[in-house]
């Protein structure tokens, strides 16, 4: 019996996971039936042109693609669900969340960076533009993000079963480039620097991991007790029962420990040395040492002695912690003679001096002996506020290791490349605070 057989090669486009793919196969048609070999993958098509592979031998690295922090950041992302909390741009946000990560720079930038990436496979995004990215960050603005962050949090609790019985509250500042956004007002940021537009942003975080529960971001001239009075209408929402919160100096007010205590929390705070309080230690302090090894508090390389009284701020009752540390003081008092010696030069010269050094000078621009020791007298004190029933070990571990949302906001301002702002837009500047957050 005889056999006829014919062999011919081609180039065949198939389909896989809505990508086209190219391959040489091989037809043999035997006694009239067709039949198809695979023999090589050739290449693929994208937006219409052929894009070849070529053997390993003949490859020259013409770019370097990041890819594996990408998987990282990626993964945690997906561990919470943050795609699908974050809505119809859920991955265009995210792809802004990941460079902010790595490598951001500007919007206008983001479609170059993202060419050097495979967030196209990793998030499934192709043709990201600068129109979708703007987009994206307008939808945030459109939704409620106090109820994101709500879901947001929720997620990372069930996931990582987190410790939310404390909480630590803190403000800061940033400034923002040009001068067009409403939110900006002109003041002295957080480093001293005068004659910048600024924002404030008030963050919350877990007392035991510091994980982030909820920020605001407010107009640059609210004082930190204003956005924290604000901050406190979001904590029952967030159903953390049994709290504490922990809080720096400047922020409280009778009304805020109020209605911490109508929430059946507890409050931590400092407290500014000025008004009734000083009046309140400055004989106590006379009368009372306690500089001893029965009042002496270690922590790590830090040593405080601790004095507790009853106090009450307005109407709240809790205990005062006078804590002294005598290398604070020692700090204070060399930079504070650092800083007289510079202004009696300038006053020499008739310059301006550092404001709030003028009243420690005579007329003829000599030291007053008595407003120096005026200003030395409570240097290296510090007073530490509570509701809860602590002991002074407690009290000072629990509020100078508050420096966890401290440490959150140079990862927001650096890492994170949360600065400069250069959106002047209210609700894109808002929603570059949300994605840096």
């Amino acid at each position: 019996m005889s056999m006829l057989l014919i062999t011919l090669s081609f180039i065949r486009k198939f389909k896989k996971n809505g990508r086209v793919y190219l391959a040489e196969v091989e037809s043999k048609r035997v006694n009239g039936k067709v039949v198809q070999r695979f023999i090589r993958h050739v290449g693929r098509e994208a937006d219409g042109k052929t894009i070849l592979s070529s053997s390993i031998s003949d490859v020259t690295i013409e770019k370097v693609k990041l890819h594996g922090p990408l998987l990282v950041l990626n993964h945690l992302a997906q561990e919470i669900g943050l795609s699908e909390v974050l809505g119809d741009y859920g991955d265009e946000i995210l792809s802004l969340v990941y460079a902010h990560c790595l490598d951001y720079k500007s919007i206008n930038q983001m479609t170059q960076w993202f060419e050097r990436t495979d967030l196209n496979m990793i998030l499934d995004l192709e043709e990201l533009t600068e129109h979708r990215l703007l987009s994206a960050l307008d939808s945030l603005e459109e939704q409620n993000q106090e109820v994101l962050q709500r879901r947001i949090f929720e997620n990372v609790c069930k996931r990582y079963d987190l410790d939310t019985k404390g909480l630590v509250y803190d403000v800061t500042n940033t400034y923002l480039y040009g001068k067009k956004c409403p939110l900006g007002k002109w003041g002295k940021d957080k480093e001293g620097v005068l004659g910048r537009p600024l924002i404030q942003i008030g963050l919350g975080v877990t007392q035991k991991e510091g994980v982030p529960v909820f920020h605001k971001t407010y107009e640059g001239n609210i004082h930190d007790s204003r956005t924290f009075q604000d901050a406190i209408t979001l904590f029952e929402d967030y159903k953390i029962k049994e709290g504490m919160v922990v809080f720096d100096r400047g922020i409280p007010s009778e009304q805020n420990c109020k209605d911490i205590e109508a929430l059946g929390w507890k409050v931590l705070c400092g407290l500014k040395a000025d008004g009734g309080l000083k009046q309140f230690v400055s004989p106590i302090l006379k009368d009372e040492p306690f500089l001893d090894l029965k009042h002496r508090v270690k922590l790590g390389k830090s040593a405080f002695y601790v004095l507790p009284k009853p106090y009450a701020v307005g109407k709240v009752h809790g205990t005062l912690a006078l804590c002294f540390n005598e290398r604070k003081k020692n700090d204070l008092k060399e930079s504070r003679y650092d800083e007289i010696e510079q202004a009696r030069d300038q006053l020499a010269q008739g310059k301006v001096i550092k404001e709030g050094l003028e009243g420690l000078f005579s007329k003829s621009g000599q030291v007053i002996p008595a407003r120096l020791a005026q200003e030395e007298e409570l240097d290296g004190y510090s007073f530490i506020f509570t509701t809860a029933r602590l002991s002074p070990p407690e009290m000072v571990k629990l509020y100078f290791d508050k420096d966890l949302v401290e440490k959150a906001f140079p990862s927001l301002k650096g890492v994170v490349r949360l600065r400069p702002i250069r959106h002047w837009l209210y609700n894109r500047v808002v929603a570059h605070v949300f994605i840096c957050y």
